[in-house]
């Protein structure tokens, strides 16, 4: 077994899972947040789409997917801040052989909710939901999307027939919303048994039929955790739902692009949402060659650029769907990371900003993890723990 050095975590501190096209990379910093150890790479060489922490009853584990030389696409875990990771002895997420699917890519992983603390999810390319019910060993796929009638006309965006989004639902144990591209929002209500398009005023520009009932290219969907709104960025478009989906409405107004790929919610205000705009689907950078995360303090209804700190001259950055997040700390901390390999953070909610590191590998997700102690139990804020 590889070893390498560990994330030295102590009690307060905030930790960044940083998964790039060459490897995982864990930044530590106090609760100050303003100066970052880097350690890393781990699973060097591999591209690293997707990252997971799971704290729930007393865990330290980190999941992450990252391709394997012999089994292709697999999930990896670590319970030691890095230091030894478990890889599985044969591909670990796997389609059923009369399915006649092959996996690619997994682009999701998910730890279920607090009172289900086996249950994992993980969502895959081609698209399909995966569940696991005793934490992370066997994975069998959801057959109740898998069979759907709509999933012989889904397409392939630009990145693939991936879902690469799963929102579980803070108060209905059974109801659950997930991200294809290119196929829409599906929720179901009842376990994953049955799943329903929730695409109502979402459009398609690329498609004859503008609002068709599926075949959106969603980028990304977030859930304030104390809201009851959904978030939503789409291939041109930003919507929020107050209906769990049932309809959306666009809240694009006061925003240089509706086109982009990253979206975070802010772990306490249910109001608060960050998107990162790029100028069209044609050229991937920011508009106007102006970095600016763009934060909404009402629910959608205006917008603000926030650009302290960020370049704002001949930018050409992207930011993809999972490279933006937000930590649970007072003030929240707001990072993203680009695929030139700079990796951005705030410590006062989006005011100002630091380029933290600027020559990692093309960075495709981020993740932050608070601790309470050197065991790796997240963090709760104050606000947090005053509502």
């Amino acid at each position: 077994m590889v070893t390498r050095r560990s994330v030295a975590a102590k009690g307060g501190d905030v930790v960044l899972l940083v998964g790039t096209l060459k490897g995982a990379f864990f930044l530590r910093a106090p609760a100050t947040r303003t100066a970052w150890a880097v350690e890393g790479p781990y699973l060097p060489g591999r591209a690293v789409y997707a990252l997971a922490h799971d704290g729930r009853e007393g865990r330290q584990r980190i999941w992450a997917s990252a391709a394997s030389m012999h089994w292709g696409a697999v999930l990896v875990s670590t319970d030691d801040w890095g230091r030894t990771w478990t890889e599985p002895p044969e591909a670990n997420v796997k389609f059923p052989v009369e399915s006649g699917l092959a996996l690619k890519q997994i682009w999701q992983i998910t730890p279920g909710r607090a009172d289900e603390p086996d249950t994992l999810y993980c969502g895959v390319e081609p698209a399909a939901l995966f569940r696991s019910t005793d934490g992370g060993k066997a994975w069998t796929v959801v057959r109740g999307l898998l069979d759907h009638p709509h999933r012989p006309r889904w397409t392939p965006g630009g990145g693939g027939l991936c879902l690469h989004t799963i929102v579980t639902d803070p108060v209905r144990a059974d109801r659950m919303w997930v991200a294809i591209s290119t196929g829409g929002v599906y929720r179901t209500d009842d376990g994953g048994r049955t799943w329903a398009a929730r695409n109502v005023g979402i459009r398609a520009e690329f498609l004859p039929e503008k609002y068709p009932e599926f075949g959106q290219c969603v980028h990304k969907i977030v859930q304030p955790p104390r809201g009851k709104t959904l978030f939503l960025q789409n291939h041109w478009g930003l919507y929020r739902s107050d209906d769990g989906g049932d309809s959306w409405q666009d809240v694009a107004r006061g925003v240089p692009s509706d086109f982009g790929f990253a979206m975070a919610a802010h772990p306490h205000d249910p109001d608060t949402v960050y998107v990162l705009p790029l100028e069209s689907d044609q050229f991937r950078c920011p508009p106007e060659g102006k970095l600016r995360v763009y934060r909404t303090r009402s629910g959608g209804r205006t917008w603000e650029p926030l650009s302290r700190g960020l370049p704002q001259q001949r930018v050409y950055e992207t930011v993809l769907r999972d490279a933006m997040t937000t930590d649970a700390l007072d003030p929240v901390g707001v990072y993203f990371g680009t695929r030139n390999g700079k990796l951005f953070a705030s410590n006062d909610g989006g005011g100002s900003w630091r380029l933290t590191v600027d020559s990692l590998p093309p960075v495709v997700c981020v993740r932050a993890v608070g601790t309470d102690d050197a065991r790796g139990r997240r963090k709760t804020s104050p606000r947090s723990a005053r509502r």
